[in-house]
């Protein structure tokens, strides 16, 4: 009876298929992920590459007792679908369902969370240390991309694993992107290795190296053939790279070759100390539209299987569209102003750019630390730099920000896409905590635009600045504005009054500015007069007009897609204890202590009263039945 995949409930249903088997489950693994990421959305080039590799590690190891190690885990979903996790696997990245990547509330076949890039070697790496400190025997394995081993964290793993001699063994996954295509000089290293090694190298040097100690002198003979042989094979083989970190280096292997895949794991788990496999792959292998455009299929929105083609066309253009537009047209006129980012040159808009100025644009790979450093650099020397990232990768260049930016008062703007509740992604990706660890940061201008005109103006208001400065804007479509006007500079912290209101004030952050008009033309109807505020500058507040509104009112409701602790809601308060104001009654609404789990953005924002009804009931509750009553 052929193999199906429905058998296969943990790794252990894998020990002694014979190799049509395992292929055959590389297909239907692939046909599955591909119906299940079309309708749910995901990371699909990523996985489609995978495949094979997932089948060898968890043929050779015996997970969970042995431990598997993803980096950024967007490529978990064979894992998952090999680890007992079928049945939910149709929830893939849904409101309650499996994460997108690898969790470890979730399955003891996920030892370590993962979300961002790097981290893998590190986390194996205290792992086996751990293992070792207990004097167990599980085995460790990183699985990380060469994307992702662009990061100066890898790096850090890999130094460390070599010095400690740790029992460990990392895969290279080699397909040269990652989300887009990879940089820099270490991917053209990379490149180099793709060139044939002998497969009976290793064992020939060690046979050699028996023979030599038998014979009078060998140990000197020994030293001498090392020598020569590190200096040939320096000249001939780049990995070693590896090899001088401490690693012994196996490869490059054909990483869709389950049977070279499980032959070649199965020697480096036995290899005494640090191992680094070095399997080449093709992302988005098996699905021609993915292989053909892996940066669009990198995470891609649900697709006609057929076509590849998007169920969800977009209406209007993205808030990371405008954002690209505005900087060449900045750019145009101001010869001093480059655009920084971390492998998301479409993701972030700066793609436009990079088309317009190639020479003032850079792409650092997956390196968020050395792209805002790098950008003060810039500034140093009178240029102005613009680093586009995702809200959620910025939390990463924190000390960079304070120390590098900040504290010389380095005129660098931060762009900060997908900012807010992202979606389906997860907790690893919500933007939720920039205004919190920015707000803080002496000399930062913090911003937030509440639609494509007005993030058009902030951009324009950073750069002209001449000082730290961010603006924050969500994922998505813009609100449809006309936008046909020429950017203009803002006055720095100053607020926007877009309602009038005696009984009540809702300041709203960002596109929650939009929320609250509406929830105060409902309030309307029901005889509550609550003015509404575009706050614009989260640093520095409007603080006269705060002021005012408490004064006159009583009542304030600050909303804002971000966690309340340290956020915009704090500061008005702060602001209000400062000037005497504490018996103004304040509701803040955003997110809570806790992280943001995957769902439908909308779903995820109603749990937290970032709707209009939940706007429009916090200032009910702040009224009471008083202005009903006139």
């Amino acid at each position: 009876m052929p193999i199906r995949l429905e058998d296969i409930q943990s790794p252990r249903d894998l020990k002694g298929l014979r190799p049509e088997e395992l292929e055959s489950l590389a297909r239907q693994l692939r046909e599955r992920i591909i119906a299940t990421v079309a309708e749910t959305g995901g990371h699909l080039a990523s996985n489609l590459g995978v495949v094979e590799l997932t089948l060898a590690l968890h043929t050779v190891l015996d997970s969970p007792h042995d431990k598997i190690v993803w980096d950024v885990s967007h490529q978990c979903y064979a894992h998952k679908l090999l680890t007992g996790r079928q049945e939910e696997f149709a929830q893939l990245r849904r409101h309650g369902g499996l994460a997108g990547f690898t969790k470890r509330d979730e399955s003891e076949h996920d030892p370590f969370g993962a979300g961002h890039g790097s981290t893998s070697i590190s986390a194996a790496l205290g792992l086996a240390k751990a293992r070792d400190l207990r004097r167990s025997s599980e085995r460790i394995v990183a699985v990380i991309g060469d994307g992702a081993l662009t990061g100066g964290l890898a790096f850090e793993g890999l130094n460390a694993a070599g010095h400690l001699g740790a029992e460990l063994t990392v895969v290279l996954n080699d397909n040269e992107w990652s989300i887009a295509k990879n940089v820099g000089a270490l991917s053209s290293h990379l490149a180099l290795l793709r060139a044939n090694v002998t497969p009976t190298y290793r064992r020939a040097r060690e046979d050699l190296r028996r023979m030599l100690e038998r014979l009078p002198m060998g140990q000197s003979m020994v030293l001498a053939a090392d020598r020569f042989r590190e200096g040939v094979k320096g000249m001939v083989i780049p990995g070693m790279l590896f090899e001088h970190l401490g690693f012994t280096y196996l490869g490059p292997i054909n990483g869709h070759d389950v049977m070279d895949l499980i032959d070649i794991l199965e020697q480096a788990v036995r290899i005494a100390g640090p191992v680094l496999v070095h399997a080449l792959t093709v992302k988005g292998h098996g699905y021609r539209p993915a292989e053909e455009d892996p940066r669009s299929f990198h995470s891609a929105s649900p697709f006609e299987v057929g076509t590849g083609k998007s169920r969800k066309p977009r209406t209007r253009r993205t808030y990371s569209a405008v954002f690209g537009d505005v900087l060449c047209q900045i750019g145009r006129d101001d010869d001093r102003v480059v655009a920084i980012t971390a492998a998301m040159l479409d993701g972030t808009g700066v793609e436009a750019f990079n088309q317009s100025h190639p020479e003032r644009t850079f792409d650092v790979g997956l390196a968020e630390e050395h792209a805002v450093t790098f950008a003060a650099g810039l500034a140093a020397a009178g240029m102005r730099p613009v680093v586009a990232v995702y809200s959620t990768f910025l939390q990463r260049s924190y000390d960079q920000i304070l120390h590098d930016v900040c504290l010389q008062n380095l005129p660098v703007t931060f762009a900060l896409d997908r900012a807010g509740v992202v979606g389906d992604d997860g907790p690893t990706h919500h933007g939720v905590f920039d205004i919190a660890y920015l707000r803080h940061m002496p000399n930062m201008t913090v911003m937030a635009p509440r639609d494509e005109g007005e993030l058009r103006d902030m951009l324009m208001t950073a750069v002209a600045l001449g000082s730290p400065a961010s603006l924050r804007y969500p994922r998505g479509e813009v609100e449809g504005v006309d936008i046909a006007r020429e950017p203009e500079a803002l006055e720095v912290g100053r607020a926007e009054v877009m309602r009038e209101g005696e009984d009540a004030a809702i300041i709203a952050v960002g596109t929650m500015a939009h929320r609250a008009l509406a929830a105060a033309e409902a309030l309307a109807d029901e005889g509550i007069q609550a003015a509404v505020v575009n706050a614009r500058f989260i640093k520095p507040l409007d603080e006269e007009l705060i002021r005012e509104l408490a004064e006159r009112t009583g009542r304030l409701v600050t909303v804002e897609e971000g966690v309340l602790a340290g956020g915009f809601g704090a500061a008005v308060v702060e602001l209000l204890a400062d000037a005497g104001l504490c018996e103004t009654r304040v509701t803040r609404l955003g997110i809570g202590d806790e992280f943001v789990p995957a769902g439908d953005r909308e779903i995820l924002l109603g749990e937290w009263s970032l709707t209009a009804e939940g706007i429009a009931d916090a200032v009910r509750g702040l009224v009471g039945n008083a202005a009903r009553a006139q």
